[in-house]
């Protein structure tokens, strides 16, 4: 299996790029547009989870905009052959020192590039050294 081959990770670089500015322009229907349509489909937020994008939808449909100044820290796309990969990104906004973490996983699917999972989480110990 070959791991990181350019153009894979070049498309699903891509892909994340989108998810993301959905992402921040509060797009709900094309946020839920990059994941898995399946009731398998899991994603587990800062205080809430979601099994199946329907659940999704709804929650999404619900939620206040993202704080401005979202930005991405160190983000690494990692592939596995040509239909698997995995995105972990650490995130904060310009008004706080906080970073959360976030990982994904695509999967190549007949109708392109889909999210799967994700886990989206804030360390309960930011601001103190970790031994």
């Amino acid at each position: 299996m070959e791991i990181d081959r350019t153009e894979v990770v070049a498309e699903v670089a891509a892909a994340f790029a989108d998810y993301e500015r959905a992402l921040v322009d509060g797009d709900a229907d094309r946020i839920c547009a990059y994941f898995w349509d399946s009731g398998r489909t899991v994603r587990f937020g800062l205080a809430d989870h979601q099994y199946g994008l329907d659940e999704q939808r709804k929650w999404r449909a619900a939620q206040p905009p993202l704080p401005a100044g979202r930005r991405l820290v160190d983000p690494v796309v990692t592939t596995f052959g040509t239909d698997l990969a995995v995105v972990t990104t650490r995130f904060g906004y310009a008004d706080a020192d906080a970073t959360g973490r976030q990982t994904q996983t695509w999967v190549r699917l007949p109708v392109g590039w889909r999210i799967v999972t994700a886990h989206v989480s804030v360390p309960q110990c930011q601001g103190q050294e970790i031994s």
